[in-house]
């Protein structure tokens, strides 16, 4: 089944960040992140905080949307570095473990067919367990940056591409834009030269490049014009200027935090 795959997925790139995270020395855990006002061990907690809240959303629906509510209604407060800042590197690193471990536990055994509530649509379980993926690759890349670490770049970063393109319609909702239906076609080159591509071949607006430059650009790792990717046709730049891979408000860009719920 698709979400095993996933599963598989998720759980090698949370061990490739825990490989990080226990070679990290103390001081490299208060170093600044590229997300503005953000720590390593912030970037950390984010990760742990929401894993925490995806189990819940598996494990008890109606809890979560409580939760959920909650948070929405503390924003811009963002509770999820909180509680992070008064554990140490240690044992900030161990929750996380432990939570990522839970998530996967509970994800395993749920049924296929379950559509799961969180921060923007109800989404199936694939497809919840890529957006875990997601946040596990852009805030390890956080990570990978602030302490001048090569980024995780492998064949999982399909399942990041994959998110990205398929959020379009999401990404021009919360940026107030008319839906677009125009067809896209989307060629990326993976990490060992395989080419990706999704939409028909017959579209007329593309996006063209490596797999690594899109991920970047729809997780705000990067603005567009910082990326090698080739935009062809209006919808596609209308689309790739405000692309967001993740749930929450419109992003604002790289180094600017909004609320993000992932």
């Amino acid at each position: 089944m698709k979400h095993l795959t996933v599963l598989g997925d998720l759980a090698a790139e949370q061990t490739a960040l825990g490989r990080i995270l226990d070679d990290l020395t103390p001081s490299e855990w208060t170093q600044p992140t590229p997300s503005e006002g953000w720590t390593v061990a912030d970037q950390v907690s984010h990760l742990r905080f929401f894993d925490e809240r995806a189990t819940m959303a598996l494990s008890d629906p109606e809890a979560f949307m409580v939760e959920r509510e909650r948070i929405i209604a503390g924003a811009p407060h963002d509770p999820s570095v909180d509680a992070g800042r008064s554990l140490s590197s240690a044992d900030l690193r161990g929750e996380w473990k432990r939570h990522s471990e839970r998530l996967r536990a509970v994800a395993a055994v749920a049924p296929a067919d379950r559509r799961v509530p969180w921060f923007g649509p109800a989404m199936s379980l694939s497809s919840f367990l890529t957006a875990r993926l997601m946040e596990c690759w852009a805030h390890g890349h956080d990570v990978c940056e602030a302490t001048s670490r090569p980024p995780i770049v492998s064949d999982r970063l399909r399942q990041v591409a994959h998110i990205g393109y398929s959020a379009r319609p999401f990404s021009l909702l919360i940026n107030q834009l008319p839906i677009d239906d125009r067809p896209i076609r989307l060629e990326l080159e993976g990490p060992n030269g395989q080419l990706w591509v999704w939409g028909s071949c017959d579209a007329e607006d593309r996006v063209i490049g490596g797999a690594y430059d899109f991920c970047l650009v729809v997780t705000q790792r990067r603005r567009p014009d910082e990326s090698q990717l080739v935009v062809v046709g209006e919808s596609a730049r209308q689309w790739i200027d405000v692309a967001q891979a993740f749930a929450g408000g419109p992003g604002r860009g790289r180094g600017v935090r909004g609320p993000r719920y992932g």
